[in-house]
């Protein structure tokens, strides 16, 4: 068995020399000290196993393991058996949900063994439910797909600098970042995950993770009867053909007849599976329910809009990103702008009226203070009764009047 693994370990090695760009991610990775292990959660598809492969061949005294090669033999008694036979320091574990009771193997691993690990699992919703378990044995690194400044270096290799929203804000930028919206399109529709890069029709794969994530995923951590996956996949079907404004626990409750508690429970699983992307409000004199918005590019599979015949889309590279916001009706560029400021770390809440009326979308708390975020509004009175010193309106065109900004350059956060 273990001449298997070491024969594997190789292989992997090989391959990540196909891979010769790095992920913001990696560096972290590697560079990180201290006993503690690291988790890394993310979407299906986003390249957590290459940044493993990466790894093993950069790294001395570290293997790369799959957990579904172990077969009978016992994860424990494996790194045991590498560790003192073969000096390895360094376990690189993937797809780790695949090996029984991982949790307790790896605590076991943490309390007898000269070894550090890093581990993965495409079962984003697993590691999260284990993080108490490790508790202080292991932290947890969100891997998310490229932002869209990463995806240019990647796909376009055109390296610009990140921005800050103050950056925004105030024009700081360079001529080359405001050439780039005409790319977003792409970006939208799959572009962030690594595989569009090989993949000419990401559509294809973006149905098959979702559908592996609903019906595989989910039901294996969360222990659902089959009725419910079938509502699972209702409540998303209903999120995607929507308008953004509106959706929460309650009108998904109402829409698929179970009850709010079921409502939410769905959403937090969905969230953690990296489907949804829940935002609460701002404030406490509102109804604590959060605005149901979708990780990109989800929505996209049920916009009906671009639904062409033999799943083909009626965009091409060179249009203006003009006709994607326009079929979307608003959902892309609210799952765009959230998805963005989810995934530079910042602070924000969704705005809501007590009387019902229009308000700007966001409020975001950074650094210099709060700033309002309108997405894709037109009039100036949606800014009526915020007093943030700065506002910023998120735009598709490439206006940069007033408080007017291009949409894409928040993807360089």
């Amino acid at each position: 068995m273990i001449n298997k693994l070491l024969e594997l370990n190789e292989l992997a090695k090989s391959k990540a020399a196909k891979y010769p760009k790095k992920r913001r991610i990696y560096q972290d990775i590697v560079s990180a000290e201290g006993k503690a292990f690291i988790g890394i959660t993310g979407p299906r598809g986003v390249g957590k196993t290459v940044l493993l492969r990466q790894i093993a061949g950069d790294v001395k005294e570290s293997f790369y393991l799959s957990a579904d090669t172990l077969g009978e033999a016992e994860l424990f008694e494996t790194a045991k058996t590498l560790t003192q036979r073969y000096g390895i320091r360094l376990l690189l574990l993937d797809e780790i949900h695949q090996a029984p009771d991982y949790a307790a193997s790896l605590k076991k691993i943490y309390d007898f063994l000269d070894l550090r690990v890093v581990f993965t699992s495409s079962v984003a919703l697993s590691l999260a439910e284990s993080a108490h378990d490790l508790s202080r044995r292991a932290v947890l690194r969100r891997m998310w797909p490229f932002p869209f400044g990463e995806y240019l270096q990647f796909a376009h290799a055109r390296t610009l600098p990140a921005l800050t929203l103050a950056d925004i804000l105030e024009r700081r930028w360079e001529p080359e970042h405001l050439r780039q919206g005409y790319l977003l399109d792409d970006y939208m529709k799959g572009g962030l995950f690594p595989f569009a890069a090989e993949e000419p029709q990401a559509r294809p794969v973006l149905e098959s993770i979702l559908e592996k994530i609903i019906r595989r995923d989910i039901p294996s951590v969360a222990g659902l009867r089959l009725d419910e996956v079938g509502l699972i996949e209702k409540a998303v079907r209903f999120i995607g053909r929507s308008a953004c404004e509106g959706i929460s626990y309650s009108s998904i409750s109402r829409n698929l007849g179970i009850t709010k508690y079921k409502a939410e429970q769905y959403i937090r699983l969905l969230e953690k599976a990296y489907v949804l992307n829940p935002v609460m409000p701002a404030g406490t004199n509102v109804l604590r329910e959060p605005k149901v918005l979708m990780f990109l590019p989800f929505r996209t599979l049920y916009m009906d809009a671009r639904e062409a015949e033999g799943g083909r889309w009626p965009f091409s590279a060179r249009q203006s990103s003009q006709a994607l916001w326009e079929a979307g009706e608003g959902g892309l560029r609210e799952d765009f702008a959230a998805q963005s400021l989810r995934m530079a770390g910042l602070e924000f809440h969704y705005l809501k009226d007590k009387q019902g009326g229009k308000t700007p979308d966001f409020l975001v708390k950074e650094a210099g203070g709060e700033v309002v975020v309108e997405v894709g509004g037109k009039g100036i009175t949606q800014f009526k009764g915020y007093r943030a010193e700065r506002k910023l309106r998120l735009t598709s065109s490439d206006s940069i009047d007033g408080d007017q900004r291009p949409m894409f350059l928040l993807g360089f956060l």
